[in-house]
């Protein structure tokens, strides 16, 4: 059996931890509601749960936040984790969390500790989930465990090449294999933790298999620690086909590379990028997420909010986009019909290039070795990356639908008739090619391209 040794924990966090037993007794007969409870209740639904994004440094104001969501309907919330936590810079965290909690992008969970956690757990009927961004999060998961949370986001890749400036990958890599394993043992305890794979990436005109070849491999990597509950995520790309697609391919892929005991639950981020000023072109943008997520089979969808133009949403403004991204998957919107043919052959482009990017680096027996060595020659890469680890070369660019194709596919290992598709698929209006900044700024501002295009009247 497992305990907080198996995670190399700073001393601080260790001591103040309960027992071992005692957290595995908590998560498994508390009876608070779990998240893999929450995701079967929506496959069975055949309709997404919405989960807002949401964090303050106050523990008191946190609670108000969560009470202040819940009758928005969510089917689950989110503690969204400070910056310095993330980066386990928890003294900074308490200074900040004495002087000003109001400075704090976050909640500092590890400076709170476990027992004000179980205050969060207890304040709402549905499931949290933990939401941070930390190429080393094993402090902050022990804490979490501790408090009762059933789902935790990221993985060695998607919390590290996005965020990161000089995190070694096989670094972090190794600090979530601790994590995985320690999930794979309470699984043999008979508790499910959720986790969750954030493969938004960049969010910057992330092409769909770059974003769900990291996903499946991180779940590889997942699973040979014993994980049996896997939330894969995709962020919206903007072109309904491609992004239905892409949702409806994480299930299919998944019974390609994971083992049939392995509970799978596709999630969508509604849209990431540079989001309309005007709160109705918003409020349109959420809608239709949420009818993206239906129509693509998506379990839970990821809301954002018709304020996401100004700055951090206020809770009035999240528990209308909650409102907004459930009625784009409710049943009044069930007449929309999409191009099926379109679809299947999105999903057969998708899928040969998730496979020539993922099955290469599965050609071994060291997983972790085998990412570390494709980032480093190109064989995988991510646009627009922070990281010195990344060559993001990959440019990405939009067609004249608005799907994201590959202008360039730097030394990703693709085959020439995968190349040669994207290159027929932007030929027609992808933009003035001796305009090459320009294109991709338009691209990254796609909807506000299509605000300016169509305003709404005053």
């Amino acid at each position: 059996m497992a305990d907080w040794a198996d995670l190399h924990l700073a001393d601080a966090t260790a001591d103040g931890l309960p027992s071992w037993a005692e957290t595995v007794a908590h998560l498994r007969d508390s009876g608070a509601p779990t998240a893999v409870a929450a995701l079967r209740a929506a496959r069975r639904a055949g309709r997404p749960i919405v989960q807002p994004r949401c964090g303050v440094g106050s523990h008191d104001a946190m609670i108000e936040l969560l009470r202040s969501l819940a009758p928005a309907g969510p089917g689950m919330l989110t503690v969204t984790i400070d910056s310095f936590t993330r980066l386990r810079q928890f003294d900074h965290a308490a200074r900040v969390l004495r002087e000003n909690p109001a400075d704090l992008n976050g909640y500092p969970l590890v400076t709170h500790g476990w027992q004000r956690g179980r205050e969060l757990v207890a304040t709402v009927d549905v499931p949290l989930e933990i939401r941070h961004g930390s190429p080393d999060p094993r402090d902050l998961f022990a804490v979490s465990l501790a408090a009762g949370f059933t789902s935790f986001e990221g993985g060695g890749i998607g919390y590290n090449i996005p965020y990161c400036k000089d995190v070694p990958l096989a670094t972090s890599l190794e600090c979530w294999r601790q994590v995985d394993a320690v999930c794979g043992r309470l699984a043999e305890a008979g508790v499910l933790v959720d986790r969750e794979l954030f493969g938004t990436l960049t969010a910057v005109l992330v092409p769909p298999s770059i974003s769900l070849a990291v996903t499946l491999l991180e779940a590889r990597a997942a699973v040979a620690q014993g994980v049996r509950c896997l939330s894969i995520a995709y962020p919206q790309g903007g072109e309904v086909h491609q992004d239905v697609a892409a949702l409806r391919s994480i299930r299919e892929l998944a019974a390609r590379y994971l083992p049939a005991d392995v509970e799978v639950y596709p999630v969508l981020h509604e849209f990431m990028g540079v989001f309309p000023r005007d709160r109705r072109a918003a409020d349109a943008l959420v809608l239709y997420g949420g009818l993206v997520a239906r129509l693509g089979g998506a379990d839970k969808v990821i809301n954002k909010t018709n304020q996401e133009a100004y700055g951090i949403p206020d809770a009035a403004a999240n528990a209308t986009g909650i409102h907004t991204a459930l009625l784009g998957g409710s049943a009044l919107l069930d007449f929309v019909r999409l191009d099926e043919d379109r679809v299947r052959e999105e999903m057969h482009w998708l899928q040969r290039e998730v496979a020539e990017l993922v099955d290469p680096v599965l050609d071994g027996d060291d997983l972790a070795g085998a990412i570390v060595a494709a980032f480093d020659a190109g064989r995988l890469d991510v646009p627009f990356s922070a990281s010195v680890h990344a060559r993001s070369e990959v440019v990405p660019g939009r067609d004249h639908t608005g799907a994201i194709r590959y202008r360039g596919a730097g030394n990703l290992p693709f085959s020439a008739e995968v190349r040669r598709h994207n290159a027929d698929l932007l030929r027609h209006g992808a933009g003035d090619p001796g305009r090459f900044i320009e294109t991709v700024s338009a691209d990254i501002d796609y909807f506000l391209h299509h605000e300016r295009a169509f305003p709404v009247p005053a």
